[in-house]
């Protein structure tokens, strides 16, 4: 399978592309990119840093992939971004590699799908089949767990997590954890109910959606203490591993700081970065 690179697309030398690469009209791909199998690279985009992209990704015209954290912190150290396979990336996207302080790496799982003008920040990671409507925008250190679908327009704080299956309604703005399974809405946003679609689609069993939706009414519409609510599902609901997921994600949430889990891990996050970016042995 033969590789096509457009006669005006600027290769850098030390740049590895796979088999069947098309990389098209007036890109730019720097010296320490690799690009997998059969990935297709529209007009005008540029890959720079130390990025490794997977096999059979779409990306369209003028993405601007690898550049950069926007964090005044960053010393031009070797961060990097890793993307994995299959993903649709569309025109004007903007993906930064990351920082020391958040462990060195922004990644991309597989099967996702990026809209046009979405922002991913420093340190992200974004896990596999997640969607993410036009003009969303992630902060560094955002977590986004899989099948997680977010609509146009809505912005994550740093360190948010977006919990697995969750649905984000337009416009949302997420300061806080957002709960696995569940529908978020609203400026502030507030939980409004189980995505019962989003399960469906994943195919996920219906006793277990049912079991969903008996939690969500204890947890977010009983009022009883939060405390107390969850200490209930854990006892009633000991083989519901969706009700125990969901009550996993809550209490990290109460640990974390200001309501976002991954504020507790910034120590970790660092010791990392230092680790495998700057080589630094952390002291016994």
């Amino acid at each position: 399978m033969t590789t096509q690179i457009h006669p005006t697309a600027v290769v850098a030398r030390g740049a590895e592309l796979g088999a069947g690469v098309e990389i098209g009209p007036y890109c730019v791909v720097g010296p320490n990119v690799k690009l997998g199998d059969r990935t297709k690279v529209g007009p005008q985009v540029v890959i720079e840093g130390v990025t490794d992209i997977g096999e059979e990704n779409l990306i369209v015209g003028q993405a601007s992939l690898g550049g950069p954290p926007q964090d005044l912190s960053y010393r031009g150290e070797a961060t990097r971004l890793v993307i994995g396979a299959r993903n649709t990336i569309r025109e004007f996207v903007t993906i930064n590699r990351g920082t020391v302080k958040g462990g060195g790496v922004t990644r991309i799982g597989n099967n996702c799908l990026l809209m046009a003008c979405c922002h991913v920040a420093h340190d992200c990671e974004l896990r596999d089949r997640i969607i993410m409507g036009n003009n969303v925008l992630l902060a560094g250190h955002v977590l986004v767990e899989e099948m997680a679908n977010v609509s146009g327009g809505a912005a994550a704080h740093h360190f948010v997590t977006i919990g697995a299956y969750a649905y984000v309604g337009g416009m949302t703005r997420m300061v806080q954890d957002v709960p696995p399974f569940m529908i978020l809405e609203g400026h502030p946003s507030r939980v409004r109910g189980v995505n019962v679609i989003g399960l469906q689609r994943g195919g996920l069993p219906e006793p277990q959606v049912e079991d969903l939706r008996e939690a969500f009414k204890r947890v977010f519409r009983s009022g009883d203490p939060r405390k107390h609510t969850l200490e209930g599902l854990k006892r009633d609901f000991p083989d519901a591993p969706l009700v125990q997921r969901l009550v996993q994600s809550l209490e990290r949430t109460e640990v974390g700081a200001k309501g976002r889990y991954r504020e507790s891990l910034r120590e970790q996050f660092m010791a990392l970065g230092k680790r495998e970016i700057l080589g630094e042995v952390a002291a016994v």
